[in-house]
């Protein structure tokens, strides 16, 4: 007799960070594959194999649902950076499609001087002669090491959406969107991240949050603590899932 397919099996969707793409994620890709979870990275508008695609907060959005449904139409939702404030925002407006939410290294608001002074800086870096590929790569190398810096421009980098991404960030509320969305959020971030200066509102926002901090982890912190950020996946994944099994035993 073959065995019912279990019902409470949960798949996971990957959203990356500013300029990177899908590829940041291979190595929590392979790791829940080999555990025989099913799992997909997605590349948001204007990165990846997306680039030259213009980049707005609908067309995210819709990159987002896209993903979600290709995965059946219910996911642990998991964004860091760029991916992280559009997979809240998703969240918020799409609650169903989202059992459970880990929004890492986005713990601060996306306005103000600080969003200005990021914008100046990716303009100024874009008057490079390479538009700053050549210092974006040894900035990589630097944060996340050889072997992370692979992963992090194996989909290409994204030099020309630095400001559209930005601009279509700063046009949401993330901390408003943690408060809509009803279900359990994992708030992730390195220690010495420096995308934390609101870190207790983000973890205030939502009354189901976990937060964990990763010691010796900086703002790239899937890349920097692969593992360890594999593991919170994976225990997400086993108390959403174990919580769908109450349900489904209790007839709810």
């Amino acid at each position: 007799m073959s065995q019912a397919p279990d019902t409470t099996a949960l798949p996971t969707l990957f959203v990356h960070g500013i300029r990177t793409s899908s590829s940041m994620w291979r190595g929590q890709l392979a790791s829940l594959h080999t555990t025989g979870h099913r799992a997909l990275a997605i590349d948001l508008p204007g990165h990846g194999a997306r680039i030259g695609e213009p980049f707005s907060v609908d067309a995210a959005i819709t990159a987002i649902d896209d993903g979600v449904r290709e995965l059946g139409g219910r996911v642990l939702l998991v964004g860091l950076s760029l991916g992280g404030y559009f997979s809240i925002e998703y969240a918020a407006r799409h609650p169903n499609g989202v059992a459970g939410l880990i929004a890492a290294s986005c713990s601060t608001r996306p306005r103000g001087v600080g969003l200005a002074g990021y914008r100046g800086l990716a303009a100024a870096i874009r008057r490079l002669p390479d538009r700053g590929l050549a210092l974006n790569n040894a900035m990589a190398r630097l944060a996340v090491g050889p072997e992370g810096s692979v992963d992090l421009s194996a989909g290409g980098i994204a030099l020309e959406v630095m400001d559209a991404a930005l601009s279509a960030a700063g046009s949401l509320d993330p901390l408003a969107g943690l408060a809509r969305y009803p279900g359990p959020v994992w708030i992730v971030n390195g220690k010495l991240d420096h995308f934390r200066l609101d870190e207790a509102r983000f973890v205030r926002a939502n009354p189901r949050t976990r937060h964990i901090l990763i010691p010796g982890a900086t703002h790239l912190v899937s890349l920097v603590k692969p593992e360890r950020f594999t593991v919170i996946v994976l225990d997400a994944l086993a108390e959403l899932e174990a919580e769908s099994r109450s349900i489904v035993d209790s007839g709810e």
